[in-house]
Parts: C-alpha cells; sequence; structure tokens
C-alpha cells in the first residue's frame, strides 16, 4: 500500500474502517429510520485503495469460515490464493506484550473508548485471557489473529474463525408492508432505492440482540449438568418446550441442534473434551450489505436486497449459507464500501441492552503503511448498532466457548480501569 496524505483530523483519530459509527442506526436500537448515515471512505479521507487492500485481506480470512469448509483454528497464509495479484498485504502481527504490565486508560467519547492494539493486548491478557485459573501472555498465534481488525477481535476471543451459522436478527413485516404501501420514494430515488431502504429501516437491531440472548440464555442452561451430547439436546428441547419457542420445532438435523458439536473447541481436551456442562453459549455480531447475489438484479446490489437475509419469523434464525461477505456495488462513480464488521460481546448479563459493551477493531495492523496501526473500539450499544451506508444488516451471532475461558465477563467495563 502506497503512502497517503491524510487531513490532520483524520490524522488524529487513527483510522476507522472496520467500525460502527456515530450516526442513527439502521438498526433502530436508538430510533429514528437510519437516513443521513455515510460511508466509511467518505467520512475519514480513505481512498479507494484503501477500501480495497482493507477487503481484500479481508477475504483472504474468509475460506475457513464460509459454507461448506471446515472451521479453521488457525489464520490464512498472507499469500492466500483468494488475494489479488496487484494486493498488498502489509498486515504486520503486533509484537508480545509483558504479561505484568498494566495498560493505559482509554480515550472515551461519545459512547465509545479508544485504544492501540498494543494496549488492548495489555487489558486482554489483565482482564480477558483466564482460560486455566491463571492469567496468560497473548500467543503468537491470538496476536496474528487479532491482526486482521474487527474480524481479528472476535476471532482471538471466540478460539475458531467465526462462522456466523446460528444467526439471529428481527425484521418487522408489517412495518415493512406499512411504509411500502403508505410513502413514496423520494425525488430521483429509484423503486429499488426505494424498496432497499424500506426495508433496511424494518430491522430492529435491538429485538434482534435480545432474541440471540434469550436463546443463548436457553441453551446455557440446556448445558448445565449435562455431560453428553444426548442429555444436552433433551434438556434443550425441554427448556424450549417451558418457553414455548418455536425453535422447538426445528428439524433435528438443523444447526441450531447441530451447533455446539460442531464448534472445534468442544471436542477439545483442554476445551469442552466432549462435555457439554464445560461449555457456555456467547454471542457476537456482524454487519454486512444484503445485496450480495452477483447474478442477481445490479439495482439489488447498490441498494440492497429487500428479500435477502430477513431471519424466519417464528424463529428469528437468519440463513447466512449465502453471506460471502460482498461489499456493496458502487451506485456513483467513487465510492467504495468495506465489505463486514465484527463486534464481540461474549456472555454480558447486563440486562439494559444500551449498556452493554462491544469489543471491535478499525482495520488490519499495518503501522508502517498508509493505513496505519489498528485501533480497538469498546462501544455502547447505541454505538455499535449505528451502522454506515456500507451495511443494511446486521446479525446476532451465538458461538460456543469452554466456561473455563475468561473472554467473555459477565460485566465489561469501558475503558480502563
Amino acid at each position: 500500500m502506497h503512502k497517503r496524505r491524510r487531513i490532520l483530523a483524520f490524522a488524529t483519530v487513527g483510522t476507522v474502517i472496520c467500525t460502527t459509527g456515530f450516526m442513527p442506526s439502521v438498526g433502530q436500537a436508538a430510533g429514528g429510520d437510519g437516513e443521513g448515515k455515510r460511508s466509511y471512505a467518505e467520512t475519514h479521507g480513505l481512498t479507494a485503495d484503501d477500501i480495497r487492500n482493507i477487503n481484500e485481506l479481508n477475504e483472504s480470512a474468509l475460506p475457513p469460515g464460509q459454507p461448506g469448509n471446515p472451521p479453521a483454528e488457525f489464520p490464512p497464509s498472507a499469500g492466500s490464493p483468494s488475494r489479488a495479484p496487484d494486493s498488498v498485504d502489509d498486515r504486520e502481527t503486533p509484537p508480545a506484550e509483558p504479561l505484568d504490565r498494566m495498560p493505559d486508560a482509554y480515550g472515551t467519547h461519545g459512547g465509545r473508548a479508544t485504544t492501540v492494539v498494543n494496549n488492548y493486548i495489555r487489558k486482554w491478557q489483565q482482564v480477558y485471557s483466564d482460560r486455566n485459573g491463571k492469567k496468560q501472555q497473548m500467543t503468537e498465534e491470538q496476536r496474528e489473529k487479532l491482526s486482521y481488525g474487527c474480524v481479528g477481535v472476535t476471532w482471538v476471543n471466540s478460539g475458531p474463525y467465526p462462522t456466523n451459522k446460528l444467526a439471529f436478527a428481527f425484521f418487522d413485516e408489517s412495518k415493512y408492508k406499512n411504509d411500502l404501501k403508505r410513502t413514496n420514494p423520494r425525488p430521483g430515488e429509484t423503486q429499488a432505492e426505494f424498496e432497499g431502504r424500506i426495508a433496511k429501516n424494518s430491522f430492529d437491531e435491538g429485538k434482534g440482540l435480545k432474541r440471540a440472548r434469550d436463546v443463548a440464555s436457553i441453551m446455557n442452561k440446556a448445558l448445565e449438568n449435562a455431560h453428553d451430547e444426548g442429555t444436552y439436546v433433551d434438556n434443550l428441547k425441554t427448556e424450549l418446550t417451558n418457553n414455548n419457542d418455536a425453535l422447538l420445532h426445528e428439524d433435528s438435523r438443523s444447526n441450531f441442534y447441530s451447533a455446539l458439536r460442531n464448534t472445534p473447541s468442544f471436542k477439545e481436551r483442554d476445551g469442552g473434551d466432549y462435555d457439554p456442562s464445560k461449555m457456555k453459549a456467547v454471542i457476537y455480531s456482524k454487519h454486512f450489505w444484503s445485496g450480495q447475489d452477483q447474478r442477481g438484479p445490479s439495482d439489488r446490489r447498490k441498494f440492497g436486497d429487500p428479500e435477502a437475509f430477513r431471519p424466519d419469523r417464528g424463529t428469528g434464525l437468519v440463513d447466512m449459507s449465502k453471506d460471502r461477505s460482498i461489499p456493496r456495488s458502487p451506485a456513483n462513480p467513487g465510492e467504495s464500501w468495506v465489505n463486514f464488521d465484527y463486534g464481540w460481546f461474549g456472555a454480558q448479563t447486563e440486562a439494559d441492552a444500551d449498556r452493554t459493551i462491544w469489543t471491535h477493531g478499525d482495520h488490519y495492523h499495518a503501522p508502517n503503511s498508509g493505513l496505519g496501526p489498528m485501533h480497538v473500539y469498546e462501544s455502547k450499544f447505541r454505538n455499535w448498532s449505528a451502522g454506515y451506508a456500507d451495511f443494511d444488516r446486521g446479525a446476532y451471532m451465538i458461538t460456543f466457548i469452554p466456561k473455563s475461558w475468561n473472554t467473555a465477563p459477565a460485566k465489561v467495563k469501558q475503558g480502563w480501569p
């Protein structure tokens, strides 16, 4: 990546790519219709080459997480064949930090705490690294995972690369239908742009998060005292019956019932060792673009696909099998869009969603390039769910990690100490 000039204000706050922003939400967590959001590129002065390199680096991490491919514990090679021949991989693994070094305070502003990746490693070691009853130094493998930016933060905390198979969201069908009938396209707005906007504003990320948290709670109750998979599934069906939950009627081959079995750490001796009672259900989130069907109408790739990635009305499950993390197509010259954004939640028990903390990053770690070093953020939910024009979907994923891992504390305090 070539060195580039940055405006002073942008250089001061640091690059913000793979993170959500400061404007009203597409997810309705803060109310409003989500209009007026800008892209990462135009908000932060990024060039098209910046976005291209970020997306290509992101894509190099995707094969392990795509449907049909086994999850991978190790980061992909920097020379992955999925990368374009002229792309520049200037990503670097952050250096090791002494285990006894305390982190510095984060800078906090507007519902977000910010720090450099090296300081996050120090905090992670003090607060989140406990996996065997004592603090541990972040390994080179973990630091390599972390170097990928937003997905790296989730990756280093979840263990295996996030596969996004058990996803939940909330779509207000009545609002969508009523808004289509009672409103008209804005001046200069095409029908496709109108339908995409109405669909986008019919998703509610607050309710999507609540659904994922409710399901994770049911799963965690089923894990208690279940020392084999059969007992866990029986317990799960009992809990679903007690809660009159529509997931009870999922097919036995559904990923909902097989999710624990397909979690690599469940099988590992120092993880679950095939004992469900040693595992816990935790949550992370992904923001992405709906118009990913490259064989479909081009307008849907530009303005969103109203039918894509809608949750099942009964269960809230989102079929993510067609998610290839393809970014939004430009509708106008000069537009560049980031392909995805991840936020780590873990197993927080704070009842008020607006008080929960989401840990994410801006972009991959490239301290010796024009892009610069990676920053890590701790954002309140209202800030996390706010979104940019790059995304029109937000899904909340459930995965499993060993209970012995302290990468998902019940309470997360923003910044430090």
